[in-house]
């Protein structure tokens, strides 16, 4: 097991006009489990293919515990990869899929043995041994390139996107299965996805990044309660944050449309307030500073319901407000209702900048 290191790491591709990964700075600790989210083309899987060696680094350092394998080819960095397509041998068994790499390094047939069977029964594939991929649903398929790539006993686990090509229940199942298995294991893990809430569930810390540049790292609990920007808390949640441009006036109430929203003290004029969805109270109309929502569409989802509209006094297309209530709670659509943010709930961030500010 290992710390991994990235020191002010940067990688331009040849003709580019700027940098894939740009001066990226981050530790992961030995066994941590480490989710590198954000939209497509950010540069996360690139991140996790210059660690891999499949990616030369511009600039910066890469280290493995305390040896410097920046410049280090893919066969010593002790590294064990699965890739989103599984990249599974047709033509060989589970097996033999599993213990390849074992008999490349000279391991006695035995001893493969063993270890193979070992890892097949903690990933439920002990009755699979003997099958080809092609008889494998894709969730076995799965499972047995992550069994491929842990029986190695590497010192760095890295997963490329594994789940995207299984059905949404099957994710779900997948997805518990690999966290539980990554901390009985303790291997040092970095996973790449785009899927906000498989880095919530899944990761010991989170880091987002955006346009190759890190946005912030952190516990999951703390990038969903404190983003430093707007950039990440609308990326971190499901529904996403809700995010209004306001102009502030003196008595420290940011105007959006018909909404009235107190903040606390800050220098700034054009502040962006956000709110949870599950961040709010629906209030009287009589109360005063609230906001106004005119009512366009219901989603019902059993345990919950989401209220989607418009805020007042804005046009048609302007930001939409989502708001989570108790099921079968909500008003007519086309009525207007009023809600309030809860005490210490709401977000404040500069326009500017798109920067948290102290609050």
């Amino acid at each position: 097991m290992a710390s991994v290191t990235y020191e002010a790491v940067t990688l331009v591709y040849p003709n580019a006009k700027a940098p894939t990964v740009n001066n990226f700075d981050l530790e992961v600790a030995d066994g941590e489990f480490l989710v590198l989210v954000g939209p497509s083309g950010c540069g996360k899987s690139t991140t996790l293919r210059m660690l891999a060696g499949l990616e030369d680094v511009t600039a910066g350092r890469i280290l493995i515990g305390d040896t410097d394998v920046t410049t280090a080819p893919p066969k010593e960095r002790d590294i064990a990869m699965v890739f989103q397509n599984y990249a599974l041998y047709p033509h060989m068994s589970v097996r033999e899929n599993m213990g390849f790499a074992l008999k490349i390094a000279g391991m006695p047939k035995d001893q493969i043995d063993k270890q193979v069977e070992t890892m097949a029964k903690r990933l439920d594939l002990l009755p699979y041994l003997d099958r080809k991929p092609k008889a494998l649903s894709g969730g076995q398929r799965q499972r047995v390139a992550m069994g491929r790539a842990i029986v190695r006993k590497p010192k760095v686990f890295l997963m490329d996107e594994p789940l995207s090509n299984l059905d949404a229940k099957l994710r779900v199942q997948t997805r518990t299965e690999i966290a539980a298995l990554q901390r009985e294991l303790g291997v040092t893990t970095l996973y790449v996805t785009h899927d906000q809430t498989e880095a919530l569930t899944m990761g010991d810390r989170i880091a987002v990044l955006n346009g190759g540049i890190l946005q912030q790292a952190g516990s999951p609990r703390e990038l969903y309660d404190a983003p430093q920007n707007v950039f990440v808390a609308g990326f971190i949640g499901s529904p996403a944050m809700n995010l209004l441009e306001c102009t502030k006036d003196e008595d420290h109430i940011a105007h959006y449309g018909d909404a009235r929203i107190p903040i606390p003290a800050v220098s700034e004029t054009e502040v962006t307030v956000g709110f949870r969805p599950e961040s709010i109270e629906l209030v009287s109309d009589s109360e005063p500073n609230t906001i106004p929502i005119k009512l366009d569409f219901v989603e019902e989802l059993g345990s919950d319901s989401y209220l989607y509209g418009h805020i007042t006094g804005t046009p048609e297309d302007s930001t939409q407000v989502v708001v989570r209530t108790l099921p079968n709670s909500a008003p007519a659509p086309g009525s207007v209702f009023h809600v309030r943010i809860n005490p210490d709930e709401h977000h404040v961030f500069a326009t500017a900048t798109g920067e948290r500010l102290p609050v």
